[in-house]
C-alpha cells in the first residue's frame, strides 16, 4: 500500500471538505490540527479549493491534504501544483484514473460495485472509496465485495458519521472513512473553528476508545506477587489469575512478579485502535520505548510504554480484545 495511504490509516479519519471562501482554509486547517486530525480532503466543488489547498500544504506541510470531487485532468493539475498529496474522485472515470496512475500521482476513485473494483485492480489500485457508502449497501456491501477481492482495501465516505464510525473502522479491510460532520459547510461558514475543534477532537477520542485497562502493582518477588494479589482476593473477590509474569487480582490489578518499569508501578491504558494511538501520541509529542513492544501470533501490536512516566508510574497502551 502507498505510503500516503499506510499514513491515512493511522490517522483513521480522513475529513471531507467544502470551503466557500480561501480566508477560511487556514483557521479550519489550524482547527483540525489541533483537534488531533492532521489530514482533510478538500473537494473541488468550489472555486476556492485550489488556493485552498495551497494555503494550508504550504502552512502546514506535515498535514495530509487532498483533492476530492476531482472529475477532469485539469483539476488533478491544479490539485498537485497547490499541494494536494492524493486525488479523490467520486466515482471511476478510466481517463482520470489512467492519468493519474501515469503520472504517479495517487488516486482513490470512488467505487460502489463489483465492477468498479475490478476497473480498478486493472490499473493497479489496492485501495478504493466506497461512495455512497451507507446509499449502497453499507458495511454488509463492503464485506460481501472484499470476501471475492481479497487484495482490495476500502475508505468509505457517505453516511459515516460518529454513530457508525468505529463498526466500519473494526473492518480489516477498511483503510480509512471520510466524513464531514466535524467539518459541515454551516460551521465552516459561520467561523465556528473552535466548535469545529471540539467536534474533531471528540472524533477523534471517540474512535481510539481510551479507557483505564488495569493498575500494575511492581511485587519483589513471586511470592510477594502472590501475597498482594491474595489480599485483594481476600477483601474484594478480585479472582487471581497466575501469569507467567504476573498476577492479576480480577482484570484491574496486575501484580508483577519482580519489580518493572515506573517507580511505583504502571498504568494500562485499553484503545480500540492501537497503532493508530501510537500515530496520534507521537503527532502530539509523545515517544514510545518499542523495546517494551509485545505482539499477537499475526505480528500485530498488542501492547507499547510510553517513555515518559507519570507521578511515579510508568503508562502503556493495550489493543482491546
Amino acid at each position: 500500500m502507498n505510503d500516503v495511504l499506510k499514513k491515512i490509516q493511522q490517522i483513521g479519519i480522513v475529513p471531507v471538505v467544502k470551503l466557500d471562501r480561501v480566508e477560511d482554509a487556514l483557521p479550519l486547517a489550524k482547527a483540525l490540527m489541533e483537534g488531533g486530525l492532521p489530514c482533510a480532503e478538500v473537494t473541488f466543488r468550489t472555486d476556492a479549493a485550489k488556493d485552498s489547498i495551497k494555503v494550508m500544504s504550504d502552512t502546514y506541510p506535515e498535514m495530509l491534504i487532498g483533492a476530492g470531487t476531482v472529475l477532469t485532468k485539469q483539476q488533478v493539475d491544479d490539485a498537485v501544483e497547490a499541494g494536494a498529496t492524493f486525488i479523490v474522485s467520486p466515482g471511476l472515470n478510466p481517463e482520470i484514473v489512467k492519468y493519474c496512475v501515469d503520472k504517479g500521482i495517487l488516486i482513490v476513485p470512488g467505487c460502489s460495485n463489483p465492477s468498479d473494483v475490478e476497473q480498478a485492480i486493472s490499473f493497479g489500485l489496492d485501495v478504493v472509496k466506497f461512495f455512497p457508502a451507507e446509499a449502497s449497501g453499507g458495511l454488509a456491501m463492503i464485506k460481501a465485495m472484499a470476501a471475492p477481492y481479497v487484495n482490495m482495501k476500502f475508505m468509505p465516505t457517505g453516511g459515516v458519521n460518529e454513530k457508525n464510525l468505529k463498526s466500519y473502522l473494526d473492518f480489516p479491510k477498511i483503510v480509512a472513512c471520510g466524513g464531514s460532520w466535524m467539518v459541515s459547510a454551516d460551521l465552516i461558514n459561520e467561523g465556528k473553528f473552535d466548535e469545529i475543534k471540539k467536534i474533531t477532537k471528540k472524533a477523534v477520542q471517540e474512535m481510539l476508545g481510551f479507557e483505564l485497562g488495569h493498575i500494575g502493582i511492581n511485587g519483589d518477588d513471586e511470592g510477594d506477587a502472590e501475597k498482594i494479589a491474595s489480599r485483594f482476593e481476600l477483601l474484594f473477590g478480585f479472582e487471581k489469575k497466575v501469569g507467567n509474569s504476573s498476577i492479576f487480582a480480577g482484570d484491574g490489578i496486575e501484580v508483577t512478579k519482580k519489580p518493572y518499569l515506573g517507580e511505583k508501578g504502571h498504568i494500562a491504558i485499553k484503545t480500540n485502535y492501537i497503532n493508530r494511538a501510537v500515530a496520534y501520541m507521537e503527532a502530539n509529542g509523545f515517544d514510545f520505548d518499542m523495546d517494551t513492544a509485545k505482539h499477537d501470533a499475526k505480528g500485530k501490536l498488542t501492547a507499547v510504554y510510553l517513555k515518559e512516566t507519570f507521578g511515579g508510574f510508568a503508562l502503556h497502551l493495550v489493543q482491546k480484545k
